[in-house]
């Protein structure tokens, strides 16, 4: 009975925040050109759906709560761009498409001479965000002191 009640509740908060919602995958990949007249930076992509469990909000907040500590001046200029997204919203339909997401999710973009390198930072997110938050906002804060390399 207790193996039957746990494994309802693991596939109940697998659908509550749509499990991972990404390709396993999370090596860097590159995309194609840069928009234009968008400048090199590092852009952070925090998507979401309408229902959110715990860890995703966590995920939602100690990302920001790590950027904005860490890159006050560079989100200011620029250089560090922090962005969450609706994907229940019509209006972000292409960018889900473009980093194939479908739930909770969190990547860090690098745009260098109109070409784009980004990791999918989801797992990473879903393990630490919540239960260890001080080891998710310096990999967080590390990932993307590389990328401004």
């Amino acid at each position: 009975m207790n193996k039957v009640i746990l494994a309802m509740a693991i596939c109940l908060g697998l659908t509550a925040c749509g499990g991972n919602g990404t390709k396993k995958d999370n090596a860097v990949k590159v995309q194609q050109s840069q928009p234009q007249g968008t400048k090199d930076c590092v852009e952070v992509l925090y998507f979401h759906g309408k229902q959110r469990c715990a860890t995703c909000m966590a995920i939602e907040k100690n990302t920001k709560e790590a950027i904005e500590a860490q890159f006050s001046d560079e989100l200011k200029n620029g250089t560090v761009v922090f962005k969450t997204i609706d994907i229940s919203k019509a209006e972000n339909e292409k960018i889900a498409e473009k980093y194939e997401v479908t739930w909770s999710s969190l990547f860090i973009s690098k745009w260098k001479d109109g070409k784009e390198t980004y990791e999918n930072l989801t797992e990473y997110a879903f393990a630490n965000a919540r239960t260890a938050p001080d080891t998710f906002k310096n990999g967080i804060i590390e990932k993307i002191n590389g990328m401004l390399k």
